[in-house]
């Protein structure tokens, strides 16, 4: 059985670029499993052939590989150091941000990250790119509507000042959607940006083995400038950070250090 799953996981990276060697295995394959189950098929072999020939097969199984569990202000405490410590000490030398929102999902976050810089920035001066695996998700990022639960951490102010009630659904308004890019992104095969003030991956790397995770932490680092800030999921701290010229920042946030330093 173990050789028809090994046999599905070089098919799949073949068809996608997706190498599930990075991932987690037991917790991979029991989420896999389970979808090949539910779809009626005996062994991985019949499932990935079913795949090649059914579009939305592929694409509920890329969907199953990419976890797209979001909200705004998700784990509110972090946000509020991010607008209070964070952003100050990125805006004491300069007036303009490039933010990473890696891993994005349906765009909870980068959205979330708009609507802060923008009370201490004008949309001009900051940039959003936003990325993730999932095509669909970042479909429905563009859209940026979400249902009412997504919004429950939003303050008051801010749902009523970027969001517009359209029945049961909320439309997040064009002035936010203009200062974030959405953008396919691989973060196992594909190139990395570079520049960035901040970048923010939270509550996917749980998901990845420690030698995939190493590699990501090593380009993140890479692609931050100086003095930048990388921001991970509360369950995702990093416990040798200066392995990657980091040093911790805050709780979840660390600081690219200075080269002089090193």
């Amino acid at each position: 059985m173990n050789n028809d799953y090994d046999w599905f996981v070089q098919q799949l990276k073949r068809k996608s670029g997706i190498d599930l060697l990075y991932y987690k295995e037991a917790q991979m394959k029991r989420r896999l499993t389970a979808l090949r189950v539910k779809r009626g098929f005996h062994n991985f072999s019949a499932y990935f052939n079913a795949v090649l020939q059914e579009e939305e097969l592929f694409q509920e199984l890329l969907d199953r590989l990419t976890i797209n569990v979001s909200e705004f202000y998700r784990n509110k405490k972090r946000w509020e150091v991010l607008e209070h410590k964070v952003l100050p000490h990125l805006l004491k030398k300069q007036g303009k941000l490039k933010i990473w929102s890696a891993a994005c999902s349906t765009g909870e976050e980068p959205y979330t990250l708009a609507m802060i810089v923008n009370k201490y920035l004008p949309s001009r001066n900051f940039q959003v790119i936003a990325t993730d695996l999932d095509e669909n998700a970042l479909k429905r990022a563009e859209m940026g509507v979400y249902p009412e639960r997504s919004l429950k951490e939003v303050p008051e102010d801010m749902v009523k000042k970027h969001f517009k009630k359209e029945d049961f659904m909320y439309r997040i308004n064009d002035e936010v959607k203009r200062n974030v890019t959405f953008t396919k992104h691989n973060l196992l095969a594909d190139e990395y940006g570079h520049n960035y003030d901040l970048i923010v991956c939270r509550n996917v790397l749980i998901y990845f083995t420690e030698q995939a995770k190493q590699m990501i932490y090593q380009k993140f680092s890479q692609s931050l400038k100086e003095n930048g800030v990388f921001f991970v999921g509360s369950t995702e701290q990093i416990f040798s950070p200066q392995h990657y010229d980091f040093k911790l920042f805050d709780t979840f946030f660390y600081q690219k250090e200075l080269t002089a330093k090193k």
